[in-house]
């Protein structure tokens, strides 16, 4: 068996790892890599294998970065399954298409500026009509339920608390007379998080290809997040002004939504209009709604309970999917709460939002997630007086406030409880999805806890297995 690092190999985003295993191949993860436009626009354009040889894809979930770059891959001549949960499978449907709107409409924007300078014609890297043909070929398998991906190997989704339907992988081998057992873990949910159920820890097996995003720190608990944004929209609010959210559509609005639903049902927070300015995000939570096999028992209590019957449902919380809903937003009053995608802040509603507040200091820019680095969410994060929206210049004089907290990757304390559940087998551990700093520090804790061979693969490394 050969193992190819192809994507979130010594940074965060871009997930794809190859397996050849007795002539055949599969595919892990095939996602967007997030980074400087002209290195993302190589990279994701380019595979570095032929998609017509694939045999499988196999999906963790289904966040971009490590499903987006599927229509691109249909689109070059893949023709085989793309397996993943049922909640995974739907929501990969939605955000690919939405990634196919976003595509056009940044090709469309960059070839006017084009014509006016007279520079080359940009193709986006997919259309939504690429983006639609994934769906045919997403093959749903629920946690536990094994599947043969290609001959010879057995495959297992197992919940990962990350996201709606995201899985670890464990990938069971029979051939030439040896048996190998592997667990992808994907992204490494955390527990005590809202909505979702607590991640699952692996079984014991030979090799463990896990994430390490936070591989450098543990987080606070949730309910520290949950204070935190508390104190971050009262004190907001106390002047009058807009915490603007970043948000990704999957996972982290809907967690978000749920915090303010309970703050506000408990008198936390004074009743403030909370806008949801993100039709993806509409429609992720919607799906979420249609998947109450991944809630915990808290969120299955509150849809018996609730007053509204809804988990993400409450009389401050106003969805706007038009264009009009979401320009009208910027002429209201506040105090008043705006989440709106990307999550990096780099394409989409939030530039409007953020172009529009960022200059008053009564204003929040609150950062509830990781950023890629050269992204204007990571500049915001690292506290430049400065940015760049839109091509112009604009001072940061709103309050810009992280919560660290909410983030759904484990923390470093559960990283290591998650490789230390292979009691004692001589596992092969080889550290994905994180960056240098995180990585290492990572594999210095493992070290000493008795792991001997630790990786930290970089982009194109092959390993034989």
């Amino acid at each position: 068996m050969q193992l190819t690092f192809h994507g979130a190999a010594q940074t965060v985003t871009g997930s794809q790892h190859l397996l050849r295993i007795n002539g055949k191949t599969v595919l892990l993860d095939c996602g967007l890599f997030q980074g400087r436009r002209a290195e993302s626009q190589q990279r994701n354009r380019n595979f570095p294998f032929s998609a017509n040889n694939l045999d499988a894809v196999i999906l963790s979930h289904a966040h971009l970065d490590h499903c987006g770059n599927l229509p691109n891959l249909v689109k070059q001549g893949y023709e085989g399954p793309v397996f993943a949960t049922p909640a995974t499978a739907h929501l990969t449907d939605i955000m690919l298409r939405d990634a196919g709107h976003v595509q056009e409409a940044d090709a469309t924007f960059l070839n006017r500026r084009a014509a006016q300078r007279g520079g080359p014609k940009v193709e986006p890297l997919y259309t939504i009509e690429d983006a639609g043909r994934v769906s045919g070929q997403l093959a749903p398998h629920g946690y536990k339920q094994p599947f043969q991906p290609i001959p010879g190997v057995t495959a297992t989704f197992f919940d990962a608390g990350h996201i709606l339907g995201s899985a670890g992988v464990l990938l069971e081998f029979e051939g030439g007379g040896r048996s190998l057992r592997m667990v992808f873990s994907g992204d490494i949910g955390r527990r005590d998080l809202p909505i979702l159920r607590d991640p699952e820890l692996p079984p014991a097996v030979d090799l463990l290809l896990m994430e390490c995003t936070y591989g450098d720190q543990p987080h606070d608990p949730p309910s520290a997040a949950y204070e935190r944004l508390r104190s971050v929209v009262e004190r907001t609010a106390a002047r009058g002004g807009r915490v603007i959210v970043p948000a990704f559509a999957v996972g982290r609005t809907q967690a978000l939504i749920y915090y303010l639903h309970q703050m506000i049902d408990r008198g936390e927070l004074p009743r403030i209009p909370i806008y949801i300015d993100s039709p993806l995000a509409i429609n992720v939570t919607d799906i979420h709604q249609q998947h109450p096999e991944c809630f915990d028992e808290e969120t299955l209590r509150i849809l018996r309970e609730d007053a509204h019957g809804a988990a993400f449902g409450f009389d401050d919380l106003t969805y706007t999917r038009s264009v009009e809903e979401s320009k009208a937003i910027n002429a209201m009053p506040g105090p008043l709460v705006v989440i709106s995608a990307s999550g990096m802040a780099e394409t989409g509603r939030i530039l409007h939002h953020l172009r529009n507040n960022i200059e008053d200091r009564r204003n929040t820019v609150l950062i509830t997630s990781w950023m890629a680095p050269d992204t204007l969410g990571r500049r915001l994060a690292e506290g430049q007086s400065t940015v760049r929206i839109f091509g112009q210049e604009h001072k940061v004089r709103a309050e810009v406030a992280s919560i660290e907290g909410l983030s759904a990757h484990a923390g470093q304390d559960f990283l290591l409880e998650y490789a230390k559940s292979q009691d004692g087998r001589s596992s092969r551990v080889f550290l994905v999805h994180g960056e240098a700093g995180p990585a290492q520090a990572l594999r210095e804790k493992l070290e000493q806890v008795g792991f001997t061979k630790v990786g930290f693969p970089a982009r194109g490394d092959v390993v034989q297995i």
